[in-house]
């Protein structure tokens, strides 16, 4: 076998001399553009997740509303019938109370004493649409003002205090259809309720 002598005298083998003379292997790795690439990929995953959880989110809260709502006139029925009264509901842009008829003055007021039916918000960015026989109602932003029954109205009869939603002691309510809507997007669910007091929440491919 041949060999040959390195600068410090020792011995080479021929297997040695070919590991020595065979190049190293390139170590390879991300180019800037490759990281790039997977950052703008990562961020339009993340993108799209975040925005379904937001619509998913905006449908939850919307149907909470709904749900509370519905809860809540079940009530107002419920206390008319059983103590015979006489209810009302008065819707605002973003918000809705229960009134009480009081039939020693003529005049509707908040319920006493009761923090269940007291005046009610909605959420942020949250709306009311009201409709009464196919006809949208425009709603004012705040609560409109009793009617004082120390004070001659200088209103006509037409302006003085009625809510827009009537509940009877009968049972009977006054049919309508009120959609939750956000003020942005396509985000909504719509409430139904009929003549004998029922509301319940329509479904999207019945509206």
């Amino acid at each position: 076998m041949l060999l040959r002598i390195s600068a410090t005298g020792m011995p080479i083998s021929n297997h040695h001399q070919r590991a020595i003379m065979l190049p190293r292997t390139r170590q390879t790795g991300f180019s800037l553009l490759e990281i790039m690439i997977v950052v703008v990929i990562v961020g339009i995953v993340v993108s799209v997740a975040s925005l379904s959880l937001g619509i998913l989110g905006s449908d939850r809260e919307l149907r909470k509303e709904a749900d509370r709502f519905m809860a809540l006139a079940e009530v107002a029925q419920d206390e008319a019938t059983m103590q015979s009264r006489e209810f009302g509901i008065e819707l605002m842009t973003a918000g809705y109370r229960f009134v009480e008829y009081d039939a020693l003055s003529g005049q509707w007021a908040d319920v006493p004493g009761d923090e269940t039916l007291r005046l009610r918000a909605l959420p942020e960015d949250v709306e009311f649409e009201l409709y009464l026989e196919d006809k949208r109602i425009v709603l004012d932003n705040d609560p409109a003002e009793f009617d004082d029954p120390g004070k001659q109205s200088t209103r006509s009869a037409s302006q003085n205090y009625a809510p827009h939603l009537l509940i009877f002691s009968s049972g009977d309510a006054t049919p309508f259809e009120l959609r939750i809507l956000r003020t942005y997007g396509d985000q909504n669910v719509l409430l139904r309720g009929d003549a004998l007091g029922a509301v319940e929440i329509v479904d999207p491919d019945e509206d």
